[in-house]
């Protein structure tokens, strides 16, 4: 089964993708390994991929889909793949459908802006060591201490309310149409994030195989 992964930043749409490959024996895709793997292989992509980047320039929507042809073809895509990050756009998904990479089903995973500026902007993460807590879910024994190491936890500027917000505001923008786009083609279907993560996998999955 081939899938794309569509989800607002904090959505947890990263964790799914990982307990779909663990279900279903199948790759998850994330644009920037894609990328960064096919530049160090030397592909015919790969090469225009970093002629593109060391010039400074975004590297063009039909070289990255070159690149996921030549991805989707390797032996552990056989049996299908989840799309992580891509498309972002609906022209991007336009692209995908013309160069003929097929999609069975679009998973959303939904959950409201207000819990996603909640999850972020209280994750902190320990400078030291990199563990990750959440001053609500998953609190330090020691505010601003790292329970393990002792390191300083700090809040990252990705996770900063300004930058969330900032983040987003472009999702809304640029990648939500792609729920419409998908609507139409009859391969959306929606899944309401819950606050256990492992609910919200039952549901995903649930989805899936409907």
């Amino acid at each position: 089964m081939n899938l794309i992964l569509l989800g607002a930043p904090g959505a947890g749409k990263g964790t799914q993708a990982e307990v779909i490959c663990k279900a279903l024996n199948i790759p998850a895709i994330s644009t920037g390994n894609m990328l960064r793997a096919a530049v160090k292989a030397g592909t015919e992509y790969g090469l225009k991929a970093k002629a593109a980047m060391d010039a400074g320039d975004l590297v063009s929507d039909d070289i990255v889909i070159g690149i996921l042809k030549d991805r989707i073809k390797e032996p552990d895509a056989q049996n299908g793949f989840i799309l992580d990050g891509f498309p972002r756009t609906v022209p991007q998904a336009e692209a995908l459908d013309a160069m003929g990479v097929k999609i069975d089903k679009v998973v959303e995973i939904h959950v409201d802006d207000e819990k996603i500026q909640q999850r972020l902007s209280g994750r902190r993460v320990c400078e030291v060591c990199g563990n990750s807590y959440h001053v609500d879910y998953k609190p330090t024994k020691v505010e601003g201490i790292c329970d393990d190491c002792g390191g300083k936890t700090v809040i990252r500027k990705d996770d900063e309310p300004a930058t969330v917000l900032d983040r987003l505001k472009t999702y809304h923008e640029k990648t939500a149409p792609l729920k419409e786009y998908y609507a139409k083609q009859g391969k959306l279907v929606t899944v309401e994030g819950q606050e256990e993560v492992a609910e919200t996998s039952k549901l995903t999955l649930a989805a899936i195989e409907a």
